[in-house]
């Protein structure tokens, strides 16, 4: 599993669409704020790489994967043409399953809302969900979606859901930042 890791000298990242969870076959866009950055990969322990090859990629500080595979699970991030510095990471998750948490893959500000939502592959008859916190049930939901009121560094911790008849999602790793992110994951030197 991958979790988020900080670095400092950063540049924002963004994600589209916005969440750290994906099923097999689907399409994400991934940019970095400067034209000037590489967007770079790690998929496996040890193993860094620029983000796609071929028509993934448009630009060097861009990635566009059409289609998801589990292979594309991992950390992304920008760093500078010199490795000098780099963005916050983000950890993208592709799911083979039926069922995925669609988490913010950006840190949630201290005193907002966090909204959670189980999302099912096919439509389940019964759209209630499971959550669960650091693997203990919070609640089940009758819509598939969970707000966490006014959230705290409390709040940090490994999420995940569960849909009955369809299956869990993977875990997500939900950070609380106490200072304003713009553009991507930004905090302390690490």
């Amino acid at each position: 599993m991958f979790l988020f890791c900080c670095k400092s000298n950063q540049i924002g990242l963004t994600v589209s669409p916005s969440r750290s969870q994906f099923f097999k076959g689907e399409s994400v866009n991934l940019n970095c704020e400067d034209e000037g950055w590489i967007l770079m990969r790690n998929i496996s322990k040890g193993t860094r790489s620029q983000c796609g090859s071929g028509q993934r990629t448009r630009a060097a500080s861009s990635c566009e994967i059409d289609y998801l595979t589990q292979w594309d699970s991992g950390v992304y991030w920008c760093e500078s043409g010199g490795g000098g510095a780099s963005s916050m990471v983000v950890n993208i998750s592709v799911s083979g399953g039926s069922v995925i948490l669609q988490s913010p893959v950006l840190p949630v500000m201290e005193g907002h809302n966090l909204t959670l939502s189980c999302q099912s592959k096919t439509p389940p008859s019964n759209p209630s969900a499971a959550f669960y916190k650091d693997g203990s049930l919070i609640r089940t939901e009758p819509t598939g979606h969970m707000t966490l009121q006014n959230v705290s560094r409390s709040d940090e911790g490994l999420y995940k859901c569960h849909i009955r008849d369809h299956g869990e999602s993977p875990s997500s790793w939900i950070s609380v930042s106490g200072e304003e992110i713009l553009q991507g994951q930004r905090s302390g030197s690490s």
